[in-house]
């Protein structure tokens, strides 16, 4: 299983909206047949900074995740409310449980 952080820092005028269009992202995503996983959590601390948990269950998922209409929905609501570029990092499963 592959899992990917997305670390994301929103203007604080966009965090609502930014939870908003998230939540209807991840919502669709944990439909995906590859998704076997898609949380979304908010720093207690500093409100404007997410974390974007997804796990897929092969390799190809997040190319095939990136190719749906609810992603590419996300992704251009989303690219303005940014404080700065989003990144992800990689991870590779040692234990999930089911």
């Amino acid at each position: 299983m592959l899992v990917v952080t997305v670390h994301v820092h929103v203007k604080p005028e966009f965090v609502d909206a930014f939870r908003e269009a998230t939540l209807d992202n991840a919502t669709h995503s944990v439909n995906e047949p590859g998704v076997a996983r898609f949380d979304v959590i908010q720093q207690d601390d500093d409100p404007t900074r997410f974390v974007l948990i997804e796990a897929y269950r092969t390799a190809d998922a997040p190319a095939a995740h990136k190719a749906t209409a609810h992603y590419a929905r996300w992704r251009d609501a989303v690219e303005p409310m940014m404080a700065e570029p989003r990144h992800a990092v990689r991870y590779r499963s040692v234990h999930l449980p089911d």
